[in-house]
């Protein structure tokens, strides 16, 4: 097959670069002999249109509204496999076999536990103190206890650290949530799901036995899985960034949590719930849709709308129907899943939202779920960071994996001043 390339003009001449194709998607011009070449750079603020990696684990088709991991439809890994599942189809590339699953499942429920000396580290912190604060910092803090899978070129040591990492995150963030409320942390139970353990470390307490309810343990289950990985975003290139200065896999994910915690990525869910309760009733939505509508307005629409969907998004079909689910069960009538299902139909059919393309997205239903359940809206990014690691850890390692990867070092277009001599300070 001849290879295709792409002709460049520039000052200095004529310059051809390889175009690569992808097993989908758009292909990729080959730039990394650009500034050698012409010496010039590009310039792509926030990288919208660079590619910075090869993957194999998560396509997104944004106009199409599709998600792929490894391949397999997100609504369908949403409606007929568990979190367990997917995070070994992510870490391996293949959904497991019977064996393969017991043994991985086996495996993180013997991880789940911490060291007793971690414990400590909460006590250090405000009880008022933010989740996302705490798990920055204690996640950080796990290489200090397991240092014997922190060497990231050998291929066990990285696999014992990724499961250390998946195993040990819920009880991580269900211990940062127990802190907040003064209540006594819960120790791990190996019988439980990875799910079902993490709900009854959060909402279990040591004087009663906690019994799991198999629809709420499914529907957060969902979310692990609509919140698995989700490409090259903001917090992934986090990790991949500081992975590639060679940096240790705990200090890789703190550092996607503290990306992670802004409220343009993983902190939108916490700010769709909270538009919902400022909006309050149903009736209150035409003069909010007003507002969202005025250009004049600062007040924005939280829930709507996708950065790289310009379809509605995969994810909050299957949130949608869950949300149903959940209140259900518990018998609740919600005001806040009122306004949101009657913005949702808004959205659907006015002109406004359908020309912008402001589909609900997952963060739409995902905190009106979280809040039945019980969880309060500081948690709501915790629980992202939760689910994400999985997905943190899978790029992780295909990332040492890759033999063409490199240090991240963006360029810059300088746009300060030229050479200038130093002038003593009393003759300023």
């Amino acid at each position: 097959m001849t290879e295709q390339t792409v002709k460049l003009t520039t000052p200095g001449g004529d310059f051809k670069y390889p175009l690569l194709p992808g097993s989908v998607g758009p292909d990729v011009i080959d730039i990394r002999n650009l500034y050698g070449q012409t010496g010039e750079f590009t310039y792509d603020p926030g990288f919208t249109s660079t590619a910075a990696c090869q993957s194999a684990i998560t396509y997104i088709d944004g106009d199409q509204g599709i998600l792929l991991h490894r391949g397999y439809p997100i609504d369908q890994l949403a409606e007929q496999s568990s979190f367990m599942e997917v995070a070994f189809l992510l870490l391996h590339g293949d959904l497991p076999k019977k064996k393969e699953l017991d043994e991985f499942t086996y495996t993180i429920s013997r991880h789940t536990m911490v060291h007793e000396q971690l414990a400590t580290f909460y006590r250090g912190f405000r009880r008022d103190a933010h989740p996302m604060a705490i798990m920055c910092g204690v996640v950080g803090a796990l290489s200090s206890f397991y240092h014997d899978s922190t060497d990231i070129t050998d291929p066990n040591q990285r696999l014992i650290a990724s499961h250390r990492l998946i195993a040990k995150m819920p009880t991580l963030a269900a211990m940062a949530y127990k802190y907040s409320i003064g209540q006594p942390f819960l120790f791990p139970q190996n019988d439980l799901s990875y799910t079902g353990n993490f709900l009854k470390m959060t909402f279990g307490v040591p004087a009663e036995p906690y019994v799991v309810n198999p629809v709420i343990e499914n529907a957060l289950d969902k979310i692990f899985i609509l919140h698995a990985d989700h490409e090259q975003n903001a917090s992934t290139s986090t990790v991949r960034l500081a992975g590639s200065s060679g940096a240790n896999p705990f200090a890789c994910i703190a550092a996607g949590i503290a990306c992670l915690w802004g409220p343009a990525h993983g902190g939108a869910n916490e700010a769709a719930l909270n538009m919902l309760r400022e909006i309050g009733d149903v009736k209150n939505i035409p003069a909010y849709i007003a507002r969202a509508k005025d250009k004049d307005d600062p007040f924005r629409l939280m829930g709507f709308g996708h950065r790289v969907y310009k379809n509605f998004d995969p994810r909050a079909k299957v949130m949608k129907a869950t949300a149903d689910a959940v209140l259900k069960e518990l018998g609740k009538t919600d005001p806040v899943l009122d306004v949101a299902k009657e913005l949702e139909h808004i959205a659907l059919n006015d002109a406004y939202f359908i020309d912008k393309k402001l589909y609900p997205n997952v963060d739409f239903y995902s905190g009106v779920i979280l809040n039945a359940i019980g969880f309060p809206t500081e948690m709501f990014t915790a629980l992202f960071a939760l689910a994400r690691t999985v997905g943190w850890v899978a790029q992780w390692n295909e990332m040492i994996s890759d033999p063409e990867q490199k240090i991240g070092r963006p360029r810059q277009l300088y746009v300060g001043a030229t050479q200038r001599d130093y002038t003593p300070v009393g003759k300023r």
